[in-house]
Parts: structure tokens; sequence; C-alpha cells
């Protein structure tokens, strides 16, 4: 074999299936995929982190120990039993007073009734929303019951029960 015009073996012998591989430029970092890193972990950061004071720094003032028998409980309520009379009824506020309420005179009866009734509750030192229990016999007629609890109602007196008899 001759060498051909170019002189080199290596030529020859590979017969131009050398492939010229282009030359690499030096390393270089690419900046966009670093830069989305970079803030990916600041969102992180900041998503994480606490912003609030931890709760133990807090000042905190507790009560004296003479405070604890200053609790307050819900009030025993105010009874008021309701008895049936030949002309209506009769009702009893706690142990304290009794009003008669008459069929030709109720509405001047019941205003007589709830009059009884606020001076009870300002006596026995009470609120409006205090509990007021109801306990009516069982020949009393609906009509003087229902009278008696709008009344009530209508008074301010919201917190009202029926105790239950047999």
């Amino acid at each position: 074999m001759e060498p051909t015009s170019s002189g080199s073996i290596h030529e020859d012998v590979f017969g131009g299936l050398r492939r010229r591989v282009p030359r690499r430029q030096g390393f270089a970092l690419r900046m966009a995929p670093m830069i989305d890193m970079i803030f990916l972990l600041l969102i992180f950061f900041i998503v994480t982190a606490k912003w609030r004071p931890q709760e133990d720094f807090l000042p905190l003032h507790l009560a004296s120990a003479q405070a604890r028998d200053a609790v307050l409980a819900r009030p025993e309520p105010l009874e008021i039993h309701i008895f049936a009379a030949p002309a209506g009824c009769r009702v009893q506020i706690g142990l304290v007073d009794e009003v008669k309420i008459d069929d030709d005179t109720i509405e001047a009866d019941l205003s007589t009734l709830i009059a009884k009734i606020q001076a009870c509750i300002a006596a026995q030192k009470r609120f409006a929303g205090d509990p007021i229990e109801i306990i009516c016999g069982g020949d009393v007629k609906w009509d003087h019951l229902t009278k008696i609890y709008n009344v009530l109602f209508g008074a301010g007196l919201t917190d009202i029960t029926f105790r239950m008899t047999e």
C-alpha cells in the first residue's frame, strides 16, 4: 500500500471512517436551573418559617388562690307552681307570693302576677336570664298555662322550662 497524498498512514488504515468530533469549549455552568433552585429553596424557607412568637413567651396572669371560691354556677331556677281553682287558677311564686287568677279579671290578675314576679326577682337579686321553672298540676286549663307563659316571656324572662309531673 502506498501512502496517499496526505501522507498519513492512519488515514490510509481507517480509510476515512474517522469523523471529526467538534472540540469542546471550556466547562460552563448553566445559570437558569441554578436560579430556579435558589428560588425554590427561598420559597420553602419562607413557607416553613414560624412568623408568630411562641406562646410560652406571652404574659400570663393566674388568679390567686382565694378567687377559686368565686366560681359562678348556674343559679337555681325560680319555681312557679300553678294549681287549678274553681274559676281560674292559683299561681305560687317560689315560696313567697301567691296570685289568684280569675277568668273574669284575667288581664288585671296577669299584670299583678308579673309585678309580683319582678318584685321576687329583684328581692332575690336575680337576672332576667336566670332560669324559671313552671310546675303545673294536671287539672290546670291549657289556656291559663299559655297566658302565664306568654306574660313571662313578654316580660323578658326567656329561660323558662316545664317540670314534668304525672
